[in-house]
């Protein structure tokens, strides 16, 4: 009989890992989701949910065609001064929702190292409520930085419904354009 061996220890089959930021050393800007869902990390692409807002809003503000390949998006992103990452750069969480992340589980992204390779970064976009409470939480507190200002979006997840496109557009076209 084969023997199965799990990749995963014991109790971590839900394990995920974050992707690395996306950002030149000029980036001014950085947009923190909390941790990539499933089609993203399946596709090992920010956003990369088809029903997910985060990339036609990023064209409509930034003036660029939401349909060209990937590396031509992170591109005019890089382009614009905006760089993307995640807060957490790993956690448990079985499927894609952000009220699914195991508290016990989180790991922290290096912020400190990031900001310090990154000066120019002097606005933080949240892409929602979960990203900006675990920033708060877990990364705030052990920051020197206090020239930082920080904006709390709507969430362009298709899981957060609640704000229509429009209104998720007016608000990020104000924290981009800023």
């Amino acid at each position: 009989m084969e023997q199965r061996v799990d990749a995963a220890p014991q109790g971590r089959n839900d394990q995920v890992w974050g992707f690395a930021p996306v950002a030149t050393p000029g980036a001014r800007v950085l947009v923190l989701g909390s941790m990539p869902g499933v089609a993203s990390l399946k596709q090992a692409r920010y956003y990369a949910h088809p029903r997910n807002a985060f990339w036609p809003i990023a064209a409509r503000v930034l003036g660029f065609d939401p349909t060209v390949d990937y590396p031509q998006r992170l591109c005019a992103l890089q382009s614009a001064g905006v760089a993307l990452w995640d807060v957490l750069q790993a956690c448990e969480r079985p499927g894609s929702l952000d009220a699914d992340i195991r508290p016990d589980t989180l790991v922290p992204n290096d912020f400190a190292a990031f900001l310090a390779a990154h000066p120019a970064i002097t606005r933080i976009c949240f892409n929602g409520g979960k990203a900006a409470a675990l920033y708060r939480r877990h990364v705030l507190p052990t920051l020197a930085r206090a020239d930082l200002k920080y904006l709390d979006l709507p969430s362009t997840s298709p899981a957060h419904a609640a704000a229509s496109f429009e209104k998720k557009l007016a608000a990020w076209h104000k924290a981009l354009t800023a």
